[in-house]
C-alpha cells in the first residue's frame, strides 16, 4: 500500500505543479481530458515524469487506454510491480 500511496502522491504533486490543478480535483474517477483538461501533448510530459520518477519506459500503445486518473495510477503500479 505504501508504494501505491507514493505513486498517487508523486503524480498528484506533478499535476498540481505543472498543470495548476487543485488537490480536490484529483480523484481517481476524474477523466484526464474532460475533467482535468489534460491535452494529448500533456501526456508526453506526464510520460517523461513517470519515466523519471518511477524508472520504467512508458509504452505509448499502453497509454491510449488511460482515461481516468485511477487508470494512470493503476498503470504505474502495474509497471512498478513488474520491475
Amino acid at each position: 500500500m505504501e508504494v501505491r500511496n507514493n505513486i498517487v502522491e508523486t503524480i498528484n504533486n506533478f499535476l498540481i505543479d505543472e498543470f495548476e490543478l487543485e488537490a480536490d480535483q484529483l480523484k481517481e474517477t476524474a477523466m484526464l481530458k474532460d475533467d482535468l483538461d489534460i491535452e494529448s501533448l500533456d501526456f508526453v510530459d506526464i510520460a517523461v515524469i513517470v519515466e523519471k520518477e518511477f524508472g520504467f519506459k512508458v509504452v505509448n500503445e499502453e497509454m491510449v487506454n488511460i482515461r481516468t486518473l485511477g487508470d494512470l495510477y493503476a498503470y504505474v503500479q502495474k509497471k512498478v510491480d513488474e520491475k
